[in-house]
């Protein structure tokens, strides 16, 4: 991925979801369909639409009309989200770990002094940190764990989340989220306050999970025969994505172990099949 087209791709997104104006750097049409499929494949359609409409009067910035507007009609075509359950969260890769978080969300919802949106911002870094280890870092996780922080911040207690992190070996993974925010999302120290110390990777890493994605979605291309059917190398992949996974490793290391095994068991399960 060119710089530009990677200052592009996170200013229009920044635009789109928390209404950024850095202005918007002129590229050629294949850099800007390049930047469209990363769009895609980052699940930030209604962010890159909204980005384009901000800065749709700056002549000089020429994004192709038929990305707009073929984003739009893939907006247009999906169903409305289903209603979220606060209770209805991911599970963890590791057994203990995920019922020390059952237990949790029960104790909590039997508290006289019970917090939703505390347990909601929770649920929202669980299932990022679920993703981080099966796919990398997801941007459009990020974008609605900082959505909530500047919608609902002022009501979660940080205390109980710190607490809760630490008994679920998830505060470096927590940090490493704000910390996207803070690097990519110009967010302010003080708006993620589960950060208590940045971790200096979280930019080259958010790069790197976008770029490895948009690689991985050109090499499926090339694998497809002209039967439609996929010639994909399993081992090859699963090295591949057991490698990408460990690098949460110092993050959270029972939950990416658990992972990593998981991983494994139902690579051997399918060879087998």
């Amino acid at each position: 991925m060119t710089r530009v087209i990677e200052r592009n791709f996170f200013r229009l997104v920044r635009a789109g979801a928390f209404n950024d104006n850095e202005a918007i750097e002129p590229m050629s049409r294949f850099k800007w369909r390049r930047l469209f499929e990363m769009v895609e494949k980052q699940n930030v359609l209604p962010e890159f639409v909204k980005g384009a409409a901000r800065h749709g009067l700056e002549s000089y910035v020429a994004i192709p009309a038929e990305l707009t507007e073929m984003a739009q009609r893939q907006l247009d075509a999906r169903k409305p989200a289903p209603r979220i359950d606060v209770r209805n969260f991911p599970e963890m890769n590791n057994r203990f770990l995920d019922r020390r978080l059952r237990k949790l969300i029960d104790n909590e919802h039997h508290s006289i002094d019970t917090s939703v949106e505390s347990l909601e911002l929770l649920r929202i870094i669980v299932e990022n940190s679920c993703n981080m280890l099966s796919s990398g870092i997801s941007l459009h996780g990020i974008i609605r764990l900082g959505q909530y922080l500047r919608n609902k911040g002022d009501k979660v207690d940080f205390v109980k989340l710190d607490n809760w992190l630490e008994v679920l070996h998830l505060v470096r993974m927590a940090q490493l989220q704000g910390s996207v925010l803070i690097a990519v999302f110009g967010f302010e120290k003080d708006e993620v306050p589960f950060v208590h110390k940045e971790e200096k990777d979280a930019y080259a890493m958010a790069v790197r999970s976008i770029t490895n994605l948009a690689n991985d979605t050109a090499e499926e291309a090339l694998e497809k025969g002209s039967d439609g059917e996929y010639r994909s190398n399993t081992s090859r992949k699963l090295r591949r994505n057991l490698s990408r996974s460990m690098r949460y490793y110092g993050f959270a290391p029972i939950e990416t172990a658990s992972s990593f095994l998981g991983k494994i068991g139902k690579s051997l399960k399918e060879m087998d099949e």
